[in-house]
């Protein structure tokens, strides 16, 4: 279980927008983190601010012991709203705010997180600046939106979205690389691998071989091929550290 983190629903206002808003102590030890679909807004104590952009595969981390930081997370899809950019320009990479919003938007908002008196006040701060960057900029891409909702509900075939949204293939593949960093197939792989570690968490009792099934797995081989190409680890590991 991951002890050092924490979760906390989204601000009512900004429940389409974000997934969550979390708090952690690092605590000195590596941290793997599994893609998710989604990007990330963080702050860590000592004044480092982080865009952590759309993930393809696992990866590791590891900071002083005792180390604080707090964070949003953004909806998949909703990353060029609030950045700017498309989403493809920071896939797999962790990147400071100054170098993609500029040295004055980084040093206000350093200076806003350090003078904010704990954790709950500083995950204030961010929804703040989520809030107005989501005013200032586009609004998140529709097609984006439905995109997630059938793969990430009705688990559509890849291949029928294109004509669900009204799109060609080539130009449903662009619309989905600006919105999540990659095409619908890793997508899919991804928000699939979401809905396992979702079930496992809220049904302990069932076995992997149900787990896959309900999440969309063709069967328990299926499921832990998937898992060593994305985790590089087992199903049983990654359920058991959910």
């Amino acid at each position: 279980m991951r002890d050092w983190y924490r979760e906390q629903r989204a601000p009512d206002d900004l429940h389409e927008q974000l997934e969550c808003t979390w708090q952690a102590n690092v605590g000195g030890r590596p941290h793997t983190l599994v893609p998710d679909g989604c990007l990330d807004l963080l702050w860590i104590e000592g004044g480092a601010l982080r865009l952590c952009g759309p993930e393809t595969n696992a990866w590791t981390f590891s900071l002083p012991p005792e180390t604080s930081a707090v964070g949003i997370r953004f909806r998949p899809g909703v990353a060029p709203s609030v950045l700017g950019l498309d989403a493809s320009e920071l896939l797999n990479t962790r990147v400071g705010i100054e170098d993609v919003w500029g040295d004055r938007a980084a040093r206000h908002l350093r200076d806003e997180m350090e003078a904010a008196p704990d954790d709950p006040a500083r995950l204030a701060v961010l929804a703040d600046l989520a809030r107005q960057r989501l005013a200032d900029d586009p609004p998140v891409d529709e097609v984006a939106r439905a995109v997630v909702g059938e793969l990430g509900e009705q688990r559509t075939p890849v291949r029928e979205l294109a004509g669900a949204v009204g799109l060609s293939e080539r130009q449903l593949h662009r619309r989905c690389t600006a919105a999540f960093g990659y095409g619908l197939s890793i997508l899919a792989r991804i928000l699939r691998l979401q809905r396992f570690l979702t079930l496992a968490r809220q049904t302990t009792a069932a076995g992997l071989a149900e787990l896959a099934t309900t999440a969309g797995y063709a069967d328990q081989p299926h499921l832990a091929r998937e898992v060593r190409a994305i985790a590089d680890t087992t199903p049983a590991l990654l359920r058991d550290a959910a």
